[in-house]
């Protein structure tokens, strides 16, 4: 593979080995090495939904299951379509747990690397670089279910043990893909929420130099604080270094008004959009680095008016991306319908099967994305009043005091106890059955979301 596939940092812009200009855009690969709630249909966190099942269908049974799903969720034909639309570039989002357990730390698993590895080859075979990003780190780097954290408690923060961890674990993937020229680089830490604001910057500084220390050839991308919001942990900048925000607009959240119109009580518009834009951003241009969204995106209602305004939103977005050369990553690729590009078939073998718990968690708001965080007001709110009432001066994080509750009681309490029904719908199933199961997130079996796919290869290829 030519060494002039390799990208580094030149100022603001990135560029390969020949000095020419590459704008990273893409999508990430949510849902697959790091498995989330709304992407596949499970209840809480994955590695609570993958023991569950694990007790339902034994050891062995539940692992040709996961083997099978992993597998089927991208292949050959999931990488054809990615460069059918024009992308340049695939952000794989790893759950630790596939490259190390918790009983045997700072042992590698080769099998994790393996998958990884996989879909590397089968991206830079097509001219598709991958940008690996740490999704789920150990203990846990925010408060939510995608850092696989069955808490509210970000413990990554708390404990030297699991930051140790972390660095061994950079380690080990830096040495893998030193010599990997379709890596662009490496996503030390996605979405990190240190409520101190006194440990990610020693902690990111102390990553960049063991991973330098192995390879100083590839890209660091560095999310923000406050779920890659917040820069300001951050002084001057390093060398071949991206800061990667996050963007995700309020009115494109399921809770999401009007657009143009009122959301949350703040007006969203194309000129709001922008600001916030710049705000996230401020580091990035003052510092003179490159601009990259490492996420964003709406999702998506089925209400054909209210989606049209989640495009016009999109649409916005990547105009703006384009008028200040920011490379972007969309989320997500594939999942069951509510943001992906692709998604699992109705019909299907998987969503005929779990359509009514599917329903059930829609009606108790158990998934934190899609959940307009006012479904059960008879119970909700009386509670949400209490809190108001008695714990006035509570310094909820991330957020406020509302969304901490609703963390608390609908993401981690109620979906939890979820679990086990969710678990209950693998009971009876053959062999074959599991593996149809699987099979309906593979490429073949999904249905396109055409409008948005058009609509992101139009700005892929500007």
């Amino acid at each position: 593979m030519s060494t002039e596939a390799f990208l580094r940092v030149d100022g603001p812009r990135v560029v390969d080995g020949r000095g020419r200009t590459v704008v990273l855009r893409g999508v990430g690969l949510g849902g697959w090495l790091n498995m989330e709630n709304f992407i596949t249909g499970y209840p809480a966190t994955e590695t609570l939904m993958r023991e569950a099942v694990g007790e339902a269908l034994g050891v062995e049974r539940a692992a040709l299951f996961f083997d099978r799903l992993l597998s089927a969720f991208f292949d050959e034909a999931d990488a054809d379509f990615l460069a059918g639309l024009g992308f340049n570039c695939v952000r794989l989002p790893v759950n630790y747990r596939h490259l190390e357990s918790d009983d045997r730390p700072l042992q590698i698993i080769e099998a994790g690397f393996a998958r990884i590895d996989r879909v590397i080859e089968m991206c830079a075979a097509r001219g598709i670089y991958t940008v690996i990003d740490l999704h789920a780190l150990p203990g846990g780097q925010n408060q939510h279910w995608h850092s696989d954290n069955p808490t509210h408690v970000a413990a990554l923060w708390r404990d030297r043990t699991f930051q140790d961890r972390s660095v061994h674990l950079w380690e080990s993937i830096a040495d893998r893909y030193s010599d990997q020229a379709y890596v662009a680089g490496y996503n030390l830490i996605n979405e990190p929420a240190d409520p101190t604001d006194e440990v990610l910057g020693p902690f990111c500084a102390r990553l960049a130099e063991a991973v330098r220390a192995v390879d100083s050839r590839h890209i660091l991308f560095l999310d923000g604080n406050r779920y890659a919001t917040d820069f300001s942990v951050f002084t001057e900048p390093w060398d071949n270094t991206i800061y990667a925000c996050h963007d995700y607009a309020v009115a494109g959240f399921a809770r999401g008004g009007d657009y143009p119109g009122y959301t949350d009580g703040q007006w969203v518009d194309r000129r709001s959009l922008e600001q916030a834009f710049r705000r996230r951003t401020e580091f990035q241009r003052r510092t003179d680095t490159p601009l990259w969204v490492g996420e964003f995106g709406p999702v998506y209602t089925g209400d054909p008016v209210r989606d049209e305004m989640r495009y016009q939103i999109l649409r916005d977005q990547l105009e703006i991306y384009l008028e200040h050369q920011a490379g972007w990553s969309i989320w997500t690729y594939k999942d069951i319908g509510l943001q992906g590009l692709v998604h699992a078939d109705p019909d299907g073998p998987y969503l005929q099967r779990f359509r009514p718990l599917i329903d059930k968690k829609a009606r108790l708001g158990v998934d934190a994305w899609g959940s307009t965080g006012d479904e059960l007001a008879e119970v909700m709110e009386p509670l949400h009043e209490l809190i108001a009432k008695e714990f006035p001066n509570w310094r909820a994080y991330p957020w406020n005091a509302r969304r901490s509750t609703n963390d608390i009681v609908r993401y981690i309490l109620f979906a939890q106890a979820l679990l086990d029904e969710y678990a209950e719908y693998f009971r009876g199933l053959t062999d074959d059955d599991l593996v149809a199961m699987a099979d309906s997130f593979a490429f073949a079996s999904c249905l396109r979301r055409t409008r948005l796919c058009e609509l992101l290869r139009e700005h892929a290829e500007r």
